[in-house]
């Protein structure tokens, strides 16, 4: 009973239920659960897009565009002031003096763009190690309190990083380690937002539930760019401090609110054998009115909905990285996303300084503007995880879906490379129609297939594996992820044809490392159900 004692209804529902005076029905949980867990992860991707925003201010190249001019009757207003900002020395104001010329050291010299790749990798090598163990932790601690004090710890240090900038820190081993400890709390998030609409959804349309809910990637980077990209006239370090804050905030938000049992909050396990979630009615509404009958709706106060946890969560147990890895289907989504993610987190990380070092319409566009562009690109990623998610349930096939989004990002990356430039109304075109083939089925592998595969039938509704089975999924990925960046920061002074020729060849890799269980799922449809691997129900979802 100790681990009972340890997990009690979130103190800010429990405040709400006694001003109330009853429980509310299961609907509106999840409805809740979906909006929380949505801040809290837009949050995240936020906090995550300050580096890529001040690349150019770090790291400026002079050589390519001509110099702007500055105002140097410039006012910075309260909250900035004289306290964070830097003071002018003569007529010329230092902060622009670093953003215009100088750029800040040790990022400046001819390896800087080598070095911010490298900043890059040390936070995202730190995401994906931290993933493996972030994942068993959050299947054995309560994940509300584990997500709370991993949003908390993350805005911390991504605040740090940004206090360099006043602390006026030029050494290198200071950022590094910032972006390392912020990896390794950012690591906390993706496997405990998952677990967490796992338990609380079935699997009945849930691709297009979760391709909806996955739009706080994107909007999380929009949010990030545009308040990274608005603050940094008043000093680069601001770009960091600012998502570092609302980062924290939503860490208290979820700690007051999140509900990320249903036995939390008096409802039994949906995912479990005996649960009384899941009945022989097709109509999700029935079954809830089933289970409002059974449960009542009017639980009061903490000690109830405490209460109906102790069993169900008493009685699970969290599966080892081993045998979370024989869960079949759980390898092969895996390495697709090493090189679905290593596309995806090259135009999260990169994209902004691409558009600030290269012509459009034949016109440099400034930092801001470069910020305030990419973000474009996220919308479309909106809508292809949106669409991804519905085709891969109308079909029911994850998998042909995924493939088939990944080879159609190869043609839409190379046309964007080779046609952006003509005019910005063709850059914003192109920009979000290669968003949505590269951010659908990573959007799609990460939430849907990473649900599926946790509460597998193998599983026998007696392990708690969602929080596992999303971090070997997204820890793997996250590795891809890591690895395009730095390949970038290289690359990128050989030209940027390089680097989306190693884009088409990720994105070419990604597609083929499902075509097992493409074919698996073909010969499902045409009627060879016996001869389909083992594979299978997982790609199909039938009950």
């Amino acid at each position: 009973m100790a681990m009972n004692s340890k997990r009690k209804t979130p103190p800010g529902i429990a405040l709400l239920r006694r001003v109330r005076g009853r429980n509310w029905s299961p609907k509106t949980f999840r409805y809740a659960i979906l909006l929380i867990t949505f801040i809290a992860y837009a949050c995240y991707h936020a906090s995550r897009k300050p580096s890529s925003i001040v690349k150019s201010v770090l790291h400026p190249d002079s050589s390519t565009k001509p110099p702007q001019e500055h105002n140097s009757n410039k006012i910075y207003p309260w909250p900035m002031g004289n306290v964070f900002v830097k003071r002018e020395i003569g007529d010329i104001d230092e902060v622009l003096l670093h953003r215009k010329s100088k750029g800040w050291e040790p990022f400046n010299g001819k390896d800087g763009t080598s070095r911010l790749g490298e900043i890059d990798v040390a936070f995202l090598a730190c995401y994906s190690i931290g993933m493996y163990v972030a994942g068993h932790l959050g299947d054995s601690l309560d994940l509300r309190l584990f997500l709370t004090w991993g949003m908390i710890g993350s805005g911390f240090f991504v605040g740090l990083f940004g206090m360099g900038y006043f602390w006026n820190i030029h050494a290198f081993w200071f950022f590094l380690v910032m972006q390392m400890a912020a990896g390794l709390f950012q690591a906390t998030g993706w496997p405990s937002v998952v677990a967490v609409v796992g338990n609380w959804f079935g699997k009945r349309k849930r691709g297009l539930i979760m391709g909806i809910w996955n739009a706080h990637t994107s909007v999380g980077n929009i949010c990030g760019s545009l308040i990274a990209a608005g603050v940094l006239e008043y000093g680069w370090g601001w770009s960091f401090i600012a998502p570092g804050f609302v980062m924290s905030l939503g860490g208290v938000i979820v700690y007051l609110f999140l509900a990320a049992y249903p036995e939390d909050v008096g409802f039994p396990d949906i995912n479990s054998n005996s649960g009384k979630f899941i009945k022989r009615k097709r109509d999700v509404e029935e079954e809830e009115e089933e289970v409002e009958e059974g449960l009542g709706t009017d639980v009061e106060g903490e000690g109830e909905g405490s209460s109906g946890s102790g069993s169900g969560y008493e009685n699970k147990r969290s599966v080892g990285l081993l045998q979370a890895c024989m869960i079949p289907g759980v390898i092969p989504f895996a390495l697709c996303l090493f090189f679905s993610k290593l596309v995806a987190y090259t135009f999260l990380y990169w994209l902004p300084f691409y558009l600030s070092q290269t012509t459009i319409g034949g016109e440099y566009v400034s930092v801001k503007t470069a910020g305030n562009l990419s973000t474009l690109f996220d919308v479309g990623g909106i809508v292809g995880g949106i669409l991804c998610g519905y085709i891969s349930d109308k079909f029911k096939a994850r998998a042909t879906t995924a493939a088939a989004f990944m080879y159609a990002a190869i043609p839409a990356m190379l046309v964007y490379h080779s046609y952006g430039g003509v005019s910005q109304t063709v850059n914003i075109l192109l920009m979000m129609v290669a968003g949505l083939f590269v951010n659908g089925p990573y959007a799609l592998i990460t939430t849907a297939v990473s649900a599926d595969l946790g509460t597998h039938k193998s599983l026998q509704g007696d392990s708690r594996a969602l929080a596992t089975v999303t971090a070997i999924i997204d820890g793997t990925g996250s590795a891809g992820a890591a690895l395009g960046p730095l390949l970038t920061g290289f690359l990128s002074t050989m030209g940027w044809q390089a680097v989306f020729y190693m884009l088409v060849v990720g994105a070419l890799c990604a597609g083929l490392l499902l075509t097992r269980l493409v074919i698996a799922e073909i010969r499902e449809k045409l009627g060879y159900v016996d001869e389909v691997p083992a594979s299978e129900p997982l790609l199909t979802d039938r009950r």
